[in-house]
């Protein structure tokens, strides 16, 4: 079992998470804990920053997460918190609205598994204030960047 109280998140390995125009995304970082070629399954944990909004986006495929530390809220598009999941909370997702997420009062560290069963079918899009895509991430996006930051 996890012990939640004692999660030592500066023990990860943080790398950027590249936005649309190829820079690093504010107010996100990514750790990749898997990348599972056969089942098409990315393991990985998020940290969001605290009393800060992520770019909004939608779920395009199957996913999970677990709040390992902080509390991971969800937002609609025009701003009304949704949800919000304290550490310890797991919860089964599929695709859906459009929204975004962020961290509590502290960043929130949160463990996502996402699956899309496919190396080329979007799982998630990122999208401008219109709700229009600008651009999609497909598990071989994410074999890619994680390739990358093995080196």
């Amino acid at each position: 079992m996890i012990d939640i109280n004692t999660f030592d998140e500066s023990t990860i390995d943080w790398k950027p998470l590249p936005g649309p125009d190829g820079e690093p995304t504010e107010h996100i970082s990514l750790s990749f804990l898997n990348v599972d070629e056969e089942a098409k399954i990315v393991d990985i944990l998020f940290k969001f920053s605290a009393n800060e909004k992520i770019l909004m986006h939608r779920h395009c495929s199957n996913y999970s997460t677990f709040t390992l530390s902080g509390e991971l809220r969800t937002y609609l598009p025009d701003g009304t918190l949704k949800d919000i999941r304290p550490a310890g909370v797991f919860k089964v997702g599929e695709p859906g609205e459009a929204h975004t997420e962020g961290g509590g009062d502290q960043d929130v560290v949160c463990y996502f598994s996402l699956r899309p069963y496919s190396a080329t079918d979007p799982i998630y899009e990122i999208l401008d204030d219109n709700l229009d895509v600008l651009q999609a991430m497909t598990f071989d996006d994410l074999k890619g960047l994680n390739a990358e930051y093995s080196q």
